[in-house]
């Protein structure tokens, strides 16, 4: 059975929606493509929540993010992009999306974004 990119975004009942845990992904080899000369960018993905109802599938998500391996994207853009979507479908409490791109031209860059209120 083959695999291919996809915008959807699988989700699950969450095991324990009373209790307000942390669920962490880190997924090391994100690509997209830089909007002006079209090269390859690089980055680590880091994906922080706590749930409500739902929690995103992560063959799901490994399909999502291989989707922007072709696409032209500002580092700030394809962040909040992502964060939106997996908000969208899941509709946490909270939520933070870290992109750490590897080095380009001598700057490596991060871009924090986040949905709701951090737990304590």
């Amino acid at each position: 059975m083959t695999t291919s990119p996809s915008k959807t975004i699988d989700t699950f009942p969450n095991p324990q929606p009373d209790r307000p845990y942390i669920i962490e992904c880190v997924c090391p080899e994100f690509t997209c493509l830089c909007p002006k000369t079209g090269q390859p960018d690089f980055a680590t993905v880091s994906i922080r929540y706590v749930a409500d109802k739902t929690c995103f599938e992560l063959k799901s998500l490994k399909l999502y993010l291989w989707s922007y391996r072709n696409e032209g994207a500002f580092h700030e853009a394809v962040t909040n992009q992502i964060l939106n979507d997996l908000v969208s479908a899941t509709k946490p409490h909270w939520m933070e999306v870290t992109a750490a791109f590897w080095v380009r031209g001598g700057i490596t860059t991060s871009v924090i974004a986040t949905h709701g209120k951090k737990p304590n």
